[in-house]
């Protein structure tokens, strides 16, 4: 949490929570998951990415006022009924050099789309503290991420360049995540309830 103040007119302190949103693999894919992290983690002293479920990224982290909450909430609930299920494959490894190494999203339209509309959905709303993001969107699953170390990157990557991992699954929810000062937790999951015609 961080705390904005002083304002004018007086002394203003707001704490604010740091939230993202994201779609949340299957308890079965987060082991698999998790193991990897575990990995690193004993090889690497790589923690970062043990602080949330295993996870594809919609809308990155962002800090926001604890009283826009329900907002936030409501807005999720409201775009949700209105988009579909979508067939999520996850298909090997690779990376992002030189810090972060994950399992590899297929490119999928609909999950593209899915991102692009809530995004542009979110801040039509003119509520959040939402920044429009630049960078081209890459879906991936993270098994470790800042805290590798450049020096260990390579060493780790050649652990996984030849390892082969496919799982796929139906993705029918959004979730909003919230940094509780330790991890990161599910706060709630709003299901994608649009009937594909």
């Amino acid at each position: 949490m961080k705390k904005i103040g002083p304002a004018a007119g007086g002394i203003y302190f707001y704490t604010m929570n740091m939230y993202f949103i994201a779609i949340v693999c299957p308890p079965e894919i987060d082991e698999h998951i998790l193991a990897w992290k575990m990995w690193m983690k004993e090889k690497y002293d790589c923690q970062v990415a043990l602080r949330s479920p295993a996870h594809i990224t919609l809308v990155p982290p962002f800090w926001m006022r604890p009283d826009l909450e329900d907002d936030l909430k409501t807005s999720l609930a409201k775009f949700s009924t209105s988009k579909s299920a979508i067939g999520i494959r996850l298909n090997n490894f690779s990376y992002f050099k030189p810090r972060v190494i994950f399992v590899d999203v297929d490119q999928n339209k609909m999950l593209a789309d899915l991102r692009l509309a809530l995004c542009g959905f979110l801040m039509s709303e003119n509520k959040f503290p939402l920044e429009k993001e630049d960078r081209p969107f890459h879906p991936h699953v993270t098994i470790a991420t800042r805290d590798l170390y450049k020096k260990s990157f390579y060493d780790a990557w050649d652990h996984f360049k030849e390892k082969k991992y496919k799982a796929e699954w139906t993705a029918d929810g959004v979730s909003l995540m919230r940094h509780n000062k330790k991890n990161w937790e599910v706060i709630i999951t709003f299901q994608l309830t649009q009937t594909l015609e």
